[in-house]
C-alpha cells in the first residue's frame, strides 16, 4: 500500500495540525468518518490515543443523533462534554463526519466552539468521498 498523501490529503491534516497550535487551550483533534474511523489527527497526537477518541467520538455523536431524532429536535450541530480538567468538542462536518477537539480546562469554550465552525465551514467541503478513502487507507493499520 502507498501511504504517501496526496496534495489534499497533506492540506487537510495540515489544517488539523494548525488549528491546534494557533487555537489557544486546544490539545489535539481528529476527524472522523461516519463509520467511526479515525480519518486524520493533530500531529503529535499519539496514533493509539487518536484511534480510542475517533471511537469515543462517534459513539457520542451516533448518541446525540439518535437522541435528537428521536425528540424531532433536528440535526446534532455539536456535543460538549465538561470533564473536571478539560473539555470534549464533537461537531459534524460533512456526511456524518466529524471533528473531535480535546481542550485543557482553561480553554475559552466559545472561542474554541467559534473556530470550529470556522474550520468546519471551510474545510468541509475538501472532505471529499475520494479524499476520506485515501486518509482511510492511509491511516488504516
Amino acid at each position: 500500500m502507498d501511504n504517501r498523501l496526496s496534495e489534499s490529503a497533506e492540506n487537510f491534516t495540515w489544517l488539523i495540525s494548525n488549528f491546534v497550535s494557533e487555537v489557544s487551550g486546544v490539545e489535539h483533534a481528529v476527524v472522523v468518518s461516519s463509520d467511526g474511523l479515525l480519518l486524520a489527527a493533530s500531529r503529535d497526537f499519539p496514533d493509539e490515543y487518536a484511534e480510542q477518541l475517533a471511537a469515543i467520538a462517534s459513539g457520542l455523536q451516533s448518541l446525540a443523533d439518535g437522541t435528537a431524532r428521536m425528540f424531532g429536535k433536528g440535526d446534532t450541530d455539536q456535543l460538549i462534554l465538561r470533564m473536571q480538567h478539560g473539555h470534549l468538542f464533537v461537531m459534524s462536518i460533512s456526511d456524518g463526519s466529524s471533528l473531535a477537539v480535546l481542550t485543557s480546562g482553561d480553554a475559552d469554550m466559545k472561542i474554541v466552539a467559534y473556530k470550529m465552525t470556522l474550520l468546519v465551514e471551510s474545510a468541509g467541503h475538501a472532505l471529499t468521498p475520494q479524499l476520506r478513502n485515501q486518509l482511510r487507507e492511509v491511516m488504516a493499520p
